[in-house]
């Protein structure tokens, strides 16, 4: 590997902790309830937060328009309000500053010819999925600003979370192969075809950890290894799956399917482990394959630890609860990013 590919792979890693750290903005986001704090798009002049009072009370009366003030925060004073406006500035001011990264690099890149034939298409897309990433996030905030609703709609946010999750996959894969070279690759498609269900499978949880964060779903029951008592809802045959007329009873199923799958990839992750050991592991396979091993064991621990703790929310306060809840989403994404760098390493 040259030194130039080498260089657009560090930028692309920088792009995939950058999403990261987005990520981790919007769980703080959504566990503030600072989502619809700013009520106008503006994706030029967004940027700058009000700079003067009559600028902070103009911004303060928008959101008294909308559901959320009306119906859970018409408390709020204006202090309160600047609380909450920061952690959602904080989230589209870091979206706007990954975009700068990614051009200043690319532009620099592309002037200095450090990219290749090979490399257009896979930067094309990322310029699709990122746009595609700032669509859906707008319309996610749009389908809670209105006089209704006092949250985001849940299947937009797990959309929103999705995305980025793709997105990150995809820049990670994207550096790997100029970072990785073939020799420390192998060839087993036993190996290479389990990894890839494990990880849809994953993407099936995280859907799901996403309805949960979205219909705030760990407080149904705050409660394990039962579910208030059951093993399974007396919600789950008789209610409707994508329907809110029983708010609760969607909220004990996407709970029971949740808690169901991940005791499943407990199962399937380490298993995976022990089925590429029948085969000769390249040493930084062997490295790749036992990863995403410990990081399921720590990310269930998470999850039990969270949903306990869901019963001593407090609203307005950023408690045991949430630091949790944020400590639980991060694992996630680093259990998919490793799995999908244990796929690059054995395909």
């Amino acid at each position: 590997m040259n030194k130039k590919s080498r260089a657009v792979a560090w930028w692309l890693l920088v792009g995939v902790g950058m999403i990261v750290v987005q990520v981790v903005l919007g769980g703080i986001t959504r566990l503030t309830g600072s989502g619809l704090s700013i009520t106008k798009w503006n994706p030029i002049f967004g940027i700058l937060p009000p700079l003067n009072r009559a600028a902070w009370e103009a911004a303060f009366e928008q959101y008294k328009q909308i559901g959320q003030f009306k119906y859970v925060n018409s408390y709020f004073t204006l202090e309160h309000f600047k609380g909450i406006y920061f952690w959602e500035w904080l989230h589209r001011v870091w979206a706007r500053l990954l975009g700068v990264v990614f051009m200043i690099g690319f532009v620099y890149f592309l002037v200095f010819k450090y990219f290749t034939k090979q490399m257009v298409r896979p930067f094309l897309l990322l310029f699709a999925a990122g746009g595609l990433q700032g669509v859906i996030g707008f319309a996610m905030v749009k389908s809670g600003v209105n006089p209704e609703d006092i949250h985001v709609n849940y299947m937009w946010l797990a959309a929103h979370f999705i995305a980025a999750m793709i997105l990150a996959c995809f820049t990670l894969w994207f550096a790997l192969q100029l970072l990785i070279p073939d020799s420390e690759k192998m060839q087993q498609p036993v190996v290479k075809h389990y990894t890839m269900g494990a990880i849809a499978l994953l993407f099936v949880q995280l859907m799901y950890g996403a309805f949960m964060a979205g219909l705030k779903a760990a407080s149904a029951a705050p409660t394990f290894p039962l579910i208030n008592g059951s093993f399974a809802p007396p919600t789950l045959m008789n209610h409707g799956w994508l329907s809110d007329a029983s708010l609760n009873a969607l909220m004990l199923n996407v709970h029971f399917v949740h808690r169901s799958l991940a005791y499943l990839l407990v199962i399937v992750i380490p298993l995976g482990y022990f089925i590429a050991q029948k085969y000769a592991l390249t040493p930084l396979a062997r490295k790749v394959v036992l990863l995403p091993v410990a990081l399921v064991v720590v990310q269930l621990l998470l999850g039990i630890v969270t949903v306990m703790s869901a019963i001593k929310i407090v609203p307005g306060v950023f408690g045991n609860f949430e630091v949790l809840a944020l400590a639980h989403q991060f694992t996630a994404m680093l259990l998919l990013l490793s799995l999908v760098g244990k796929r690059y390493v054995v395909g």
